[in-house]
């Protein structure tokens, strides 16, 4: 894979520097970081200024509403918007990176013409009703059940670790279709609207302090059939399309994001006199060349993923991130981790400090190698889909 940009993509780097040299001077001060309808506001209203610069959906496909950009380009936006500190996806990722591409891969014309533009305009949140309390990172074991009543479907469960569902508009829901069968083959993938009845949110408090994710409980809840994506029965596979996504191209800004704390806490440490210890320069070269890899393993997987896409020719069959992504999402977890570990090292006593930025963000990593999927999930796909071993007993 050629790494060097062409001129075309130099010059769609240098106009986009140019555009968000111009908008990001004129953004509000964004608001507090608990209060989730602000944060919502300001979010979706950088995703419509985003829209209308015609860099919404810049990766997406032109028949899913996108701007069809090639990955180079796609990976230029994410590091340029990083590097001019713009904001990130925000209350809004489920949909711009799990859903949307979902649907846009599996979702039938009429329900990518109803969910993709709001997505892509910043006019519906959705989150995710994936986890359950009592599946535990076993997510087959999923128990809210889905019983068909004429063309709607009843629901009754509950999900956990629900991201932003307090602000939500719409929830990409697993339900059990089907009791009586193997448990990855009952499974159904719904578009819920979180203003049904029967719909109850409630936020959980993180160990950070903070409240994205919350409960939530499904009492008789009524979903139309036709919100439901691929076959029924047919939700694990389509799942998998999810997963794929969340863990090879949702975290890509974020390993934008830990490029640029590594520079400041090589400065931080270069102000308070930490730099004199040599152990901790060995630890941050490592921490630079392990995110160096990890932003290259980005760049393959995204063009593998496109040229996929190219060779299968059909919608649904290309563009959907492999194997490799779950690589790449068991080292970013641990790296994410490692890096905060070092932040504490710089900061010493300042590392009791939970106002910190890079404080609370160390708490925070704790729950990466659990997100979207455990790191031992992501050790037995690797060994049986890329190193081929047999699957354990």
């Amino acid at each position: 894979m050629d790494l060097s940009c062409t001129p075309e993509e130099e010059d769609f780097r240098a106009r986009l520097r140019r555009w968000l040299g111009e908008v990001l001077p004129k953004l509000p001060a964004p608001p507090a970081a608990t209060d989730w309808p602000g944060r919502r506001a300001y979010d979706t209203a950088w995703q419509r200024m985003l829209y209308d610069a015609g860099y919404a959906g810049l990766h997406w496909p032109r028949d899913a509403g996108g701007q069809g950009a090639t990955p180079a380009q796609h990976l230029i936006f994410l590091e340029e918007t990083e590097r001019a500190g713009a904001p990130y996806v925000g209350a809004n990722f489920v949909g711009l990176l799990h859903a949307g591409p979902t649907l846009a891969a599996e979702g039938t014309a009429e329900q990518r013409a109803r969910w993709l533009p709001p997505i892509l305009r910043g006019e519906e949140i959705w989150c995710q009703g994936f986890s359950e309390p009592d599946a535990g990172s076993d997510l087959a074991a999923l128990r809210t059940r889905a019983v068909r009543d004429g063309d709607d479907y009843v629901i009754s469960g509950a999900k956990i670790w629900t991201s932003h569902a307090e602000v939500a508009d719409w929830c990409e829901l697993l339900v059990r279709t089907d009791p009586a069968a193997p448990r990855h083959r009952g499974i159904s993938w719904l578009a819920m609207p979180m203003d049904a009845p029967g719909v109850t949110v409630r936020p959980l408090r993180t160990l950070a302090g903070s409240t994205e994710f919350a409960e939530v409980f499904l009492d008789e809840v009524r979903v139309p059939v036709t919100h439901r994506v691929g076959a029924e029965n047919d939700g694990w596979r389509v799942t998998m399309v999810t997963l794929s996504f969340e863990r090879g191209t949702a975290f890509v800004g974020e390993v934008v994001a830990c490029r640029r704390v590594l520079g400041e806490l090589a400065r931080a440490a270069r102000a308070n006199g930490r730099w004199d210890d040599a152990v901790l320069r060995r630890r941050l070269g490592r921490l630079s060349a392990e995110f160096t890899a990890l932003w290259r393993l980005t760049q393959w997987n995204v063009s593998e993923a496109m040229r996929g896409a190219a060779r299968g020719g059909q919608r649904g069959s290309g563009g959907v991130p492999g194997a490799g992504g779950s690589v790449f999402k068991l080292r970013y977890s641990h790296a994410r981790q490692e890096l905060y570990d070092a932040a504490a090292e710089v900061l010493g006593a300042g590392a009791l400090d939970a106002d910190h930025a890079w404080v609370a963000d160390r708490l925070s990593s704790l729950s990466y190698t659990i997100a979207a999927g455990t790191s031992q999930i992501q050790q037995n796909i690797v060994a049986e889909r890329i190193l081929g071993l047999p699957k354990g007993r």
